[in-house]
């Protein structure tokens, strides 16, 4: 039987997806997800998803060599080490690390997910390999997939759901998938603004409102496609990286 391709819209919508025993492939591009990709490509040893702020801090009172990263309001909070700009994870700063990490959305939707099999972290910067992985699992293991968009603040995202349909893209590209109304809904989004991806991204709430606060940089990054090939992987709350 065909994979069946699921998309939800929230982060508030992933128990159900958890329930549906489904491939969840978790994606928050501006900028949760990019940034984990981001550390982990860079030599991170793992990162460590945190709800609310005080879960980070009482990790980080436990782990006194972790680094304690995040936002709030897209801005890096009191004490932390780092914010949640992708461009901040650099090498010399992460390789070898442990990264504690809590944002407004994203890692939400990875700590809500945490009861599934096999929960992915996607973008755009790797949505070939994220697709393509989440596949290989779901034949392996007669699965099915969910693309669950983080959102922003509980509300519809304009760049996950993009995200969202470049994924779906790559699976339509292989054998054995078939799409929810809402997958092909996102795929079709996808494909009207693949040609101006960073100017349609830079259109929505969220990127005018980092670009307003001076991280126009971050947009700018996260909107660039397939760059990397790892597909960290959230098992046991702690997400390490995976070569497909």
């Amino acid at each position: 039987m065909p994979v069946r391709v699921n998309l939800e819209l929230r982060a508030g919508d992933a128990p159900k997806t958890v329930h549906r025993r489904d491939v969840i492939i978790v994606i928050d591009v501006l900028r949760c997800t990019s940034t984990i990709i981001t550390a982990l490509t860079n030599g991170a040893q793992a990162v460590i998803p945190a709800e609310t702020l005080k879960e980070a801090r009482e990790i980080r009172k436990m782990n006194p060599t972790y680094l304690l990263a995040g936002e709030r309001r897209g801005l890096k909070p009191r004490g932390f080490d780092l914010g949640n700009s992708p461009l901040e994870f650099t090498r010399e700063k992460v390789e070898g690390r442990h990264i504690i990490l809590t944002t407004t959305s994203g890692t939400r939707a990875l700590k809500r997910s945490e009861g599934a099999r096999w929960v992915l972290v996607g973008a755009l910067l790797n949505a070939r390999s994220a697709a393509h992985e989440a596949l290989r699992l779901a034949k392996d293991e007669r699965l099915n997939i969910t693309l669950l968009t983080s959102g922003r603040k509980g509300e519809f995202s304009l760049e996950d759901f993009i995200c969202a349909g470049a994924i779906a893209e790559e699976l339509k590209r292989m054998n054995g998938t078939k799409f929810s109304d809402a997958a092909t809904a996102a795929n079709l989004t996808y494909l009207t603004a693949k040609d101006e991806l960073l100017n349609t991204v830079q259109g929505g709430e969220h990127a005018q409102y980092l670009t307003a606060i001076g991280l126009k940089g971050d947009v700018e990054f996260c909107c660039q496609l397939n760059q990397y090939e790892a597909v960290p992987i959230c098992r046991n709350g702690i997400i390490e990286l995976h070569e497909p």
